[in-house]
């Protein structure tokens, strides 16, 4: 299947430590926090507006170390920019029990790629995953 990119303006968080990238991704999950009283979701524009679920990308996220967690930080706003607004078809990679959408993205300014990927569980519901630079 071939990849659709789409393309994000201005959004690649700056920093140059984990802290600071750190801080601002933060700042945006508690912003998507406060808009829904139970868990933290978003819709998706791809899944019909459907929820996509956000916390399991923090427990994720702790798994890996600081370089790692600082260079996919820094692409956590543009990856739920993609979310929100992409109607362009994922890769779709069929695991065992569950199904992984891999959304492809590009931000514009720097040129930068990166990947988005989504877990849908047997229950149907979804979860943002993993972020990260693309090679």
């Amino acid at each position: 299947m071939k990849k659709e990119y789409y393309e994000v303006k201005n959004c690649k968080l700056a920093g140059t430590s984990y802290g600071e990238v750190y801080k601002k991704a933060w700042r945006i999950y508690l912003e998507e926090k406060m808009k829904s009283k139970r868990r933290v979701y978003l819709r998706s524009a791809y899944f019909n507006k459907e929820k996509i679920f956000l916390d399991i990308f923090w427990k994720h996220l702790k798994q890996k170390n600081k370089g790692d967690r600082e260079r996919r930080l820094k692409f956590y706003y543009c990856a739920l920019t993609l979310l929100k607004r992409s109607k362009n078809a994922p890769v779709i990679k069929y695991n065992q029990r569950m199904k992984f959408y891999r959304f492809y993205g590009k931000e514009m300014s720097t040129g930068d790629k990166f990947v988005v990927q989504i877990k849908e569980s047997t229950r149907g519901n979804k979860y943002l995953m993993s972020i990260f630079p693309e090679k």
